[in-house]
């Protein structure tokens, strides 16, 4: 299947369905009135990243992504049918960005995620939907809402934990086919990569995917040889593996060209660890081995690895390096997934009262951060308070019969209640004109 990490799409979501306009006549229904059913809505551009897609080779000779329409309504009430969405498959690791190329819209970095690119139009209403006590027969309805259409642009980052960078003919290819299972193109001529290559590597208790890219010259940055538009597939690795052909002639020359290419890239790309491997052990002089290693270790300014791809000797050394780094990130990534995942509220009364989970949760890194908002001061002492003198208790009268014939009477109040029984007595009857006036003849 042939490579394809870029791919320009028009893609159009689906109209929606016109409203319809109908009566009720039936001969046994003494009320008829409006009877037109709403449209269908239309259908969704929806992007999908699945697991078996590692190309955009799809998008190369389908160019047109159109989703269907939504059916219009009909009598009796009947809404019409709603359009399907179309689904665009793309690899994990797809960028979707506007027609400028520059402006992204959404990153499928993880499988399954789903992403709605446009959105189908609603349908309109029919001309029930628009009854009432002052318009009992609406003779008009809605047209649907219209589809949205737009240019995209796809762009393939591979997701892979480490990537392989150098000079052409730097073993590269040879290095992969050593340590995985992929067989890519090797020959004796520069450029035989044409297209990144991906390896799954085992070492110990670790396994790890491994893009080879394509070899870097001297001004790939402003289109020199292939360029340095593969290096978008670095991006998103861990570590990568900078090879240097240990037969050439000045060393320490080539290695900064091609760190000079990655800042001119930017991208957050120069900035990645980087592991430094002197290769084609088995093809350099022991005279000069030593002389070359140190003026690569000066270079670079740290350790340099000696392996070789064809005999395989150093290459665990190199691959248990990357490992531990591709090791760091992965539980770096779980413990931030872990982190940021929401926590489940408390179902339970017991659960809601043992914590108030609608608090905010501050790490406890960031607790030794917080200082308080002005300084504390000094608490004054409370006044003492004086309680007032207590008074002095009522002397007791003496016991015993009062002084001579006194007596002491007690005024003792009567409450007198009325208690009604009986029926209310009904209001007197007021008399008609007509009967007042024959009543007032009578009299006289």
């Amino acid at each position: 299947m042939r490579f394809l990490d870029v791919a320009k799409v028009y893609a159009q979501s689906g109209a929606g369905g016109n409203g319809c306009i109908a009566f009720r006549r039936e001969k046994f229904i003494e009320y008829g009135g409006p009877y037109g059913g709403d449209g269908g809505r239309g259908g969704d551009v929806i992007a999908e990243a699945v697991e078996n897609l590692n190309t955009l080779i799809d998008y190369r000779f389908q160019q047109h992504v159109k989703a269907r329409s939504g059916e219009g309504g009909k009598g009796k009430v009947m809404t019409g049918a709603n359009g399907p969405d179309y689904i665009m498959k793309v690899p994990v690791g797809t960028q979707i960005y506007e027609e400028d190329g520059e402006t992204l819209i959404v990153d499928m970095a993880t499988v399954g995620m789903r992403f709605r690119l446009l959105r189908g139009g609603n349908g309109g209403f029919g001309n029930h939907h628009f009854k009432s006590a002052t318009n009992q027969a609406p003779d008009f309805a809605l047209p649907g809402q219209p589809a949205e259409e737009k240019t995209f642009i796809l762009k393939l980052k591979l997701i892979a934990d480490a990537g392989l960078i150098g000079m052409p003919n730097a073993g590269k290819s040879t290095f992969l086919s050593r340590v995985s299972a992929a067989r890519p193109k090797i020959a004796d001529y520069p450029f035989t990569t044409l297209e990144p290559q991906l390896g799954v590597v085992k070492i110990d208790e670790t396994d790890f995917v491994l893009a080879d890219l394509p070899g870097l010259i001297e001004g790939a940055h402003e289109g020199v040889g292939l360029g340095d538009r593969f290096l978008g597939h670095a991006e998103r690795c861990a570590s990568i593996l900078h090879l240097i052909d240990g037969t050439g002639d000045n060393i320490a020359k080539t290695y900064k060209t091609i760190r000079a290419e990655l800042v001119a890239y930017g991208h957050g790309l120069a900035e990645k660890n980087e592991i430094v491997a002197l290769n084609k052990l088995d093809a350099i002089p022991a005279s000069e081995l030593a002389k070359k290693r140190a003026a690569l270790e000066k270079a670079c300014g740290h350790k340099v690895h000696v392996i070789s791809g064809v005999s395989g000797e150093g290459i665990n050394t190199v691959l248990r390096a990357m490992a531990k780094e591709i090791t760091q990130r992965r539980l770096y990534r779980a413990e931030r997934a872990e982190h940021n995942r929401p926590t489940a509220a408390p179902r339970t009364r017991a659960e809601r009262q043992s914590a108030n989970f609608n608090a905010p949760v501050v790490p406890k890194e960031r607790l030794q951060d917080i200082k308080p908002a002005r300084p504390a001061t000094a608490v004054k002492p409370a006044a003492k308070v004086i309680a007032p003198p207590k008074a002095k208790p009522a002397p007791k009268a003496k016991a015993g019969r009062p002084k001579g014939n006194a007596k002491v009477k007690k005024a003792v109040k009567t409450v007198k209640i009325k208690v009604r029984t009986g029926k209310a007595k009904a209001k007197p009857r007021t008399l008609s004109k007509t009967r007042a006036r024959a009543q007032k003849q009578k009299r006289r």
